[in-house]
């Protein structure tokens, strides 16, 4: 409970932290007034990193936006390999895991600074036991929804060239998810990883910050996202998560309306113990840390891109569940 607390606490203090640094590097000055690039840079990062497994998973760490466009409807395709122990004892063996999920995602404007961002998911997880079977499960997953505020953003003003090779942005966001993918208990039988899940589900909640630094062409973003979990109808309940994040882009434009940018960056997850009945479940929670690496393409109303993450440490479910690699890849109409 003391862990769950701690984990609480440090989420909200990372999220404030971000808002009031980024509040008070604003001015009015023209030369703090992040170009139209800058800004739809920010929204790659705003909700980057958001959930570890596959269950009710908001995009797999794979964010809620892409580098080249502010608003948007497209398809994501991404992949998560996972192995967990086949059983609760030190010796027991090591099992694949492969969760694949299909989004339609979108992100629609409602007037200058708010903007609303959408994924529906479907799961097809499957995982290969001991003895040569395998199991699957698939269908909807948990629909995520999230409203973001655009504190800091792009402003034209006529006759006016900003002449700093620096700009800055900050967005903040509240989410929420619904428990529109299904969970089943029956899942978690003789294995030590509990998000072989569609859903969660359960209502959970999110906030998140971010704060964006430009210079010319280059971007450095700086992330925290923390997600409130709630218990399900089967009174099972998923540990709270901190999301962090660190990216480093480079933006190269053409004359035909075309851009290329690629991403350096690492992402790191927290995540509480989970509740079952009200009591913790032991060995459930942990964190790991992913370097990214990622690429994007404007090509007129187009956007296409992939990112790859590897781990590079972990500790999860007392190193009883290990995470390999995710790959996304989305294809968008921009509007």
């Amino acid at each position: 409970m003391n862990d769950l607390l701690n984990i609480k606490t440090l989420g909200l203090c990372l999220c404030i932290g971000f808002v009031s640094l980024s509040l008070k590097a604003k001015t009015p000055h023209l030369d703090s007034i992040p170009s139209p690039r800058a800004s739809l840079l920010a929204l790659y990062d705003l909700y980057e990193d958001c959930d570890v497994c596959g269950c009710g998973s908001s995009g797999g760490g794979m964010g809620y936006g892409t580098l080249g466009n502010a608003n948007f409807v497209g398809v994501r395709y991404i992949n998560q390999q996972y192995r967990s122990r086949d059983g609760i004892y030190n010796n027991s063996p090591w099992i694949d895991e492969h969760f694949n999920t299909l989004q339609v995602w979108g992100q629609i404007p409602l007037g200058k600074r708010v903007a609303v961002n959408a994924i529906v998911p479907f799961h097809l997880h499957n995982r290969e036991l001991v003895d040569g079977s395998t199991q699957n499960i698939n269908g909807l997953g948990d629909i995520n929804i999230l409203v973001s505020y655009a504190v800091v953003q792009p402003r034209e003003i006529p006759f006016v060239q900003d002449v700093s090779p620096f700009k800055h942005s900050l967005s903040i966001g509240v989410g929420l998810k619904l428990p529109t993918g299904s969970y089943n208990r029956a899942n978690n039988v003789g294995s030590v990883n509990p998000s072989f899940q569609l859903g969660t589900g359960s209502w959970d909640f999110m906030l998140a910050s971010n704060y964006t630094l430009n210079y010319q062409q280059w971007g450095l973003g700086v992330l925290a996202n923390y997600v409130f979990k709630t218990e399900n109808n089967q009174q099972y309940e998923f540990g709270d998560q901190i999301n962090y994040g660190i990216n480093l882009f480079r933006t190269f434009e053409d004359m035909q309306m075309r851009s290329y940018s690629p991403v350096v960056g690492v992402a790191g997850e927290v995540f509480g113990e989970n509740q079952s009945y009200g009591i913790a479940v032991q060995d459930t929670a942990g964190h790991v840390l992913f370097g990214k690496v990622g690429f994007e393409a404007d090509l007129w109303k187009f956007n296409t891109g992939i990112n790859v993450m590897l781990p590079i440490t972990q500790n999860l479910n007392d190193g009883n569940v290990e995470a390999k690699s995710r790959i996304g890849l989305h294809f968008n109409y921009k509007l």
